[in-house]
């Protein structure tokens, strides 16, 4: 697979990347301390296209590349994790689904306002007891009279309860299989309907900006047209929506690896102890070659997988060493450019210390390291 960027990838990458030193760097503190997602920011994210590169034209997207889309969650996550994680979860986790699998109705419906970012859309898998184990799927769905009708809860869902969340795709379980093993479907649950409840936001670590709710479902009523393709196919949907979204949350995680080594980098170069850079001394230096090297190797994983979905090759085992390679990338990196900072690399208002804080879901959400290991593992034969 190539990994050199056409003109048109690398005016993307540099058009995200102004926008995003000059836009979404400087208000990231005040929102990050507001806790507040920034529609201002969303909303002109929107009028970029951003939202639709990988869908076509007729629902409203640019008719671009998966891989384009990694370019601009890398650039938009060297500066803030946040907007980059609503980017990535708004299309991979909210629009993909509808756009692989939904009905030409579904399309027309969703697609144009989740394309054009108007509208968000959440992924509710994960329950208490069913995260990496999505079988363990509590949440019920029952046919009744042309109606679903739906119960249970969701926890930790993305983008799921903005102010322009128009609706959550939910797994459930609308039946049993032969083998006595539950039957999981996926439904879509616009925003509003009674009995959907977006419970209060969590108190998360990092990811401040980012939009994340708990979900209750109490006799939750959807017209039965709101199944999202087949019938007892919604596992199998969901781990092929996981292992693609993977890709573009391995993008996010190699632009935060990114951010920390420019922030290193500058940091080294003016900050001046016993007469000289510190940059200059041998361990600063070589600490931050092992940085780059990181951040060379995950970006060349994630560019390899969605080179692979843009040419409709496996990339199963790629999107999985892509997650796992950028996400310890991100942590690694966060930890020795906090250390290099020394004090202020402990202040929130520095971009190293909110890197520090946000890295660390990078090893948990769309799959744990230990999820990533395991895939591979199987892809190897064991």
């Amino acid at each position: 697979m190539s990994h050199e960027l056409s003109p048109a990838e690398q005016a993307l990458s540099d058009e995200v990347r102004e926008f995003a030193d000059t836009v979404v760097a400087p208000a990231a503190y005040e929102y990050d301390t507001k806790r507040e997602l920034p529609y201002d920011i969303i909303a002109t994210m929107g009028e970029m296209g951003l939202f639709g590169l990988p869908f076509p034209e007729q629902y409203s997207g640019q008719g671009r590349s998966y891989f384009e889309l990694g370019l601009a969650i890398e650039q938009l996550s060297r500066v803030d994790q946040s907007i980059g994680v609503t980017l990535e979860a708004g299309v991979g986790l909210g629009a993909m689904p509808i756009f692989r699998r939904g009905t030409e109705a579904q399309k027309d419906e969703w697609m144009p306002v989740l394309a054009s970012g108007k509208a968000l859309a959440g992924f509710g898998l994960t329950e208490a007891d069913a995260g990496s184990d999505a079988a363990g799927t509590k949440t019920t769905a029952e046919l009744v009279d042309g109606e679903w009708v739906i119960n249970g809860s969701k926890q930790f869902i993305t983008n799921s309860g903005t102010q322009i969340t128009r609706l959550v795709t939910v797994t459930a379980v609308t039946g049993t299989r032969d083998n006595g093993r539950p039957e999981l479907s996926a439904i879509l649950v616009p925003s509003g309907t009674p009995g959907f409840t977006v419970e209060p936001a969590y108190d998360k670590v990092g990811w401040h900006t980012s939009d994340t709710h708990p979900l209750t479902f109490e006799n939750v009523r959807v017209p039965e047209a709101n199944l999202l393709g087949e019938r007892g196919r919604g596992f199998a949907n969901f781990i092929e929506t996981l292992d693609e979204g993977r890709v573009a949350f391995a993008a996010l995680c190699t632009g935060a690896a990114q951010g920390c080594l420019e922030e290193a980098i500058r940091y080294a170069k003016t900050r001046n102890v016993f007469g000289k850079a510190i940059g200059e001394n041998q361990h600063i230096a070589f600490t931050i070659a092992r940085m780059q090297a990181k951040v060379h190797a995950a970006r060349l994983a994630w560019y390899d997988a969605a080179r692979r979905i843009d040419a409709g090759v496996p990339f199963k085992m790629e999107a999985s060493m892509a997650k796992l390679l950028g996400s310890e990338a991100a942590m690694d990196n966060a930890r020795a450019a906090s250390q290099i900072f020394g004090g202020y690399g402990f202040m929130n208002e520095n971009p190293v210390a909110r890197h520090y804080r946000d890295s660390k879901i990078l090893e948990v959400g769309e799959g744990t390291t230990e999820v990533q290991l395991m895939v591979i593992s199987r892809e190897l034969g064991f």
